[in-house]
C-alpha cells in the first residue's frame, strides 16, 4: 500500500494550486483527479476576473497553464473516482478505484457539480435539450432558440455566450431581480435584441418526446401559465458540493460544503479543504487558488509537526 505525506482529491484550480506548493516543499504527493485536469474551469467559456490577464482567458487555457507549472515535479497522479476515505491521524486511508492508498494528510479540493432543477423528466431530457454546460453543448443550438434559467454570475455569464451563437434566448429568473454582478446585468440590459427577460417565473414542465421542444413557464406572482417553444434550456442555479465519499465525521454546513477555519484546517486532524467544496461565500478561480496555497502550507505544518 503505498504511503504519501500529502494526498490531494480533485485536480481543479485549487487542487493544482495546492500540489504544486506541496511539491515545492519537498513532500511525497499523490494528486486524484478522475478526468482532465482543470476542474470547472473547463466548462468556462471565458475568464475575465483572473489578475495578470486583463484581456481575458479561455478557461481551458488557464487549466493548461495550471498544470503545465507542475510539469518537472514528482508527484503521483490517480484517475479515478475515490470510494472510500477512513480518517486516521497521520495515516488517512483512501480507496481509488481499486487502490488503497495512505496519506498523512488529505487536501480536499473535489469542487461541486451543477444542481437540477428537479422537474420530471429533466433528467431523461439532459443531452436531448436539457444542458448544465453552455461552452460543451452551445454549438449543438446555433441559430436556435433557447432558454438559460438562474440570476447569479454563472447564469448571466452563459446566457451572453449563448446569445452569440442561437437566435434568441429567455432568460427566466424566479425573482425580479438578479443576483449577479452589476457588469454581467449592465451587458444583459445591452443584449435585449437577443435575450428577453422572463422575471418572477419559474418553469414548471419540460415538453418534448425524444428531445426538448418547449417548456412550461408560471409567473410566481400571478400565477400565469405560459408556454415556450425553445430547443435547449440551460440551467444554471448553482451548485451542489462533490462530498458523498467524505467520512460521517468531517464537519458539513447544512449545504453540504465542508468546514473549515481560514488555515482551510477541517475538524479532523490532518484533513484540509480548498476551492469550491468549502463552505464560503465567494467561490471563484482566484479565491480557489488562494485557498489551495494555504491548505498545502497548513498541511506542510501539519506534517513537520507529526515528524518531530
Amino acid at each position: 500500500m503505498k504511503q504519501y505525506d500529502s494526498i490531494v482529491v480533485g485536480g481543479g484550480p485549487a487542487g493544482l494550486t495546492a500540489a504544486l506548493y506541496l511539491c515545492r516543499s519537498g513532500l511525497s504527493v499523490a494528486l486524484i483527479e478522475m478526468l482532465a485536469p482543470g476542474g470547472q474551469l473547463l466548462k468556462t467559456e471565458e475568464v475575465t476576473n483572473y489578475p495578470g490577464f486583463p484581456l481575458g482567458i479561455k478557461g481551458w487555457e488557464l487549466a493548461d497553464f495550471f498544470s503545465a507549472h507542475l510539469d518537472g515535479y514528482t508527484l503521483t497522479r490517480y484517475n479515478d473516482n475515490v470510494t472510500s476515505f477512513i480518517h486516521t491521524p497521520g495515516e488517512n486511508k483512501l480507496t481509488v478505484g481499486e487502490k488503497d492508498i495512505i496519506g498523512k494528510s488529505i487536501i480536499i479540493c473535489t469542487g461541486a457539480s451543477p444542481k437540477m432543477l428537479g422537474l420530471q423528466r429533466e433528467s431523461e431530457l439532459r443531452g436531448r435539450g436539457v444542458s448544465y454546460c453552455a461552452l460543451c453543448d452551445g454549438n449543438f443550438f446555433r441559430d436556435q432558440v433557447v432558454a438559460v434559467v438562474g440570476g447569479g454570475n454563472t447564469a448571466l455569464e452563459e446566457a451572453l455566450y449563448l446569445s452569440r451563437i442561437v437566435k434568441k434566448l429567455y432568460l427566466i429568473h424566479r425573482r425580479d431581480k438578479f443576483r449577479a454582478n452589476k457588469h454581467y446585468q449592465d451587458k444583459i440590459m445591452a443584449t435585449t435584441n437577443k435575450i428577453k427577460l422572463i422575471l418572477d417565473s419559474r418553469i414548471t414542465m419540460l415538453h418534448g418526446e425524444s428531445e426538448l421542444e418547449a417548456l412550461e413557464v408560471e409567473n410566481v406572482k400571478t400565477q400565469v401559465i405560459s408556454k415556450i417553444e425553445v430547443s435547449g434550456l440551460f440551467i444554471f442555479i448553482g451548485y451542489e458540493p462533490k462530498s458523498d465519499f467524505l467520512p460521517s465525521e468531517l464537519a458539513l454546513d447544512a449545504s453540504g460544503f465542508v468546514l473549515t477555519d481560514s488555515e482551510m484546517r477541517t475538524n479532523l486532524p490532518g484533513v484540509f479543504a480548498a476551492g469550491d467544496i468549502r463552505s464560503k461565500q465567494c467561490r471563484q478561480v482566484v479565491t480557489a487558488v488562494g485557498d489551495g496555497a494555504t491548505a498545502a502550507t497548513a498541511a506542510f505544518s501539519y506534517i513537520e509537526q507529526l515528524d518531530v
